[in-house]
């Protein structure tokens, strides 16, 4: 019997239809960031009408905010995977593996947040001063624990978990970039392991210890 005020479980074809409308609204928001994006598009891009949509989520903000923390929930789980008590140097290593896989597996959330950012993260703001601020609080101790303890070279920890960000994340948002440089015979699936690669080189090499 429904439990009276609480909401009833959402039926098969119900969570069907959101996740419809939600893959197509991605396709939307990575290209034209909120602003440029409408319900028009989402509905066309979702093979479905307006009114349809809107009786599965109120708004395109809804749609977006749904979006939005799905996609911050799965960018922030490599770096709480981040082990205090595991070896630094295999611990970030594998930490830049999983932000390139990212990049390689979800383009279109990568663009999604990065347009985002560009507009001044309005709807992120909360979860970034939040949640997000705490992450890297919590993991920068975690970095600065393993250069006491001689394990990896000094360096500022806020800014180097920022240049594995940067250099991660340019392989999903100038993929176009990356691949027109690259050329044929350079550009196809191997960039990834390439660019691993090198990353590895780059900040395992600059973050071991001195003397």
């Amino acid at each position: 019997m429904p439990v009276p005020g609480k909401p009833r479980p959402k039926t098969r074809i119900q969570r069907e239809k959101q996740d419809l409308i939600l893959d197509a609204a991605l396709n939307v928001f990575s290209l034209h960031g909120f602003r440029g994006a409408t319900i028009d598009q989402i509905a066309d891009a979702a093979g479905m009408s307006k009114p349809n949509l809107l009786y599965y989520f109120a708004s395109k903000e809804e749609i977006h905010r749904r979006l939005l923390t799905s996609m911050l929930d799965l960018w922030l789980d490599p770096l709480r995977e981040l082990d205090s008590e595991g070896d630094p140097i295999p611990e970030l290593r594998s930490y830049i593996r999983r932000k390139l896989e990212m990049a390689r597996d979800y383009p279109r959330e990568s663009r999604l947040f990065a347009n985002e950012m560009l507009q001044g993260a309005p709807h992120a703001i909360d979860v970034l001063e939040s949640e997000l601020r705490e992450l890297v609080d919590d993991k920068a101790r975690v970095l600065l624990d393993w250069m006491e303890q001689g394990k990896i070279a000094r360096t500022d920890p806020y800014h180097l978990i920022f240049s594995i960000w940067a250099t991660t994340q340019h392989y999903a948002d100038f993929d176009v970039q990356v691949r027109a440089v690259l050329g044929r015979d350079r550009g196809g699936e191997g960039r990834f392991e390439d660019a691993a690669r090198y990353l590895e080189h780059l900040f395992m090499d600059g973050l071991l210890p001195r003397g």
